[in-house]
């Protein structure tokens, strides 16, 4: 089907020291998707991917983890999809991305890599007619402390922000799947309200001082 989401893949780099690393955002993305939907991800050898599956709105969907690096994403994702006959218009891509702030969303079709080693792999093995879920992790200001940047954990009003981002994200995935990308894509891509302040609370004065008891 044209404009249907039936895979999810996520990107990011395997190992324990990189699970909490700004480079991680598509993981996250697809490990709370099978957490929620009770998908258990399960590691496969022959593509190098933890691969699972669950149903929503009536679809089969199925979640992806390339596990063999961020710029070798497009062997495993490649991989999975030509055994189980999967199609790449029909999938959606959730990665990091340092040109947005962190917690901003933006959904697209196709397009060209950015920049990014992971998009650049895939495109390579699958071409670019996929869907980007592109969470934004924030830029470091300037292009000799990206590595860095990526590569560490974020401090914790971004992380609060990508949280939140994330989960904004699942929200949206049921009508994404009933209706297609395209009815939500306006909804995920507006930039997200900024709470409002508390309000500072008014000191009292001597006189409502001496009134207590």
């Amino acid at each position: 089907m044209a404009d249907a989401i039936r895979v999810i893949a996520g990107l990011g780099n395997p190992g324990a020291e990189y699970e909490q690393t700004r480079h991680n955002a598509g993981f996250w993305f697809v490990e709370r998707l099978a957490e929620k939907h009770e998908a258990p991800l399960k590691y496969q050898r022959r593509f190098d991917a933890d691969v699972g599956k669950f149903e929503l709105a009536g679809e089969t969907i199925w979640l992806i983890k390339p596990m063999a690096f961020m710029n070798r994403s497009g062997g495993p994702l490649r991989g999975v999809r030509d055994y189980y006959r999967l199609d790449i218009r029909e999938t959606l891509v959730a990665h990091d991305e340092l040109d947005l702030n962190a917690g901003t969303l933006r959904l697209k079709k196709a397009g060209g890599h950015g920049g990014h080693n992971g998009l650049r792999d895939i495109i390579q093995h699958c071409g670019p007619e996929f869907f980007r879920l592109r969470i934004g992790i924030g830029h470091p200001g300037t292009s000799d402390k990206v590595l860095g940047h990526v590569l560490k954990r974020a401090d914790a009003g971004d992380q609060e922000a990508m949280d939140e981002a994330v989960a904004r994200a699942m929200k949206a995935l049921p009508k994404m799947i009933r209706k297609g990308p395209g009815i939500v894509m306006n909804e995920l891509n507006r930039k997200p309200k900024k709470p409002k302040p508390k309000p500072k609370p008014v000191p009292e004065t001597p006189a409502e001082q001496e009134d207590k008891p």
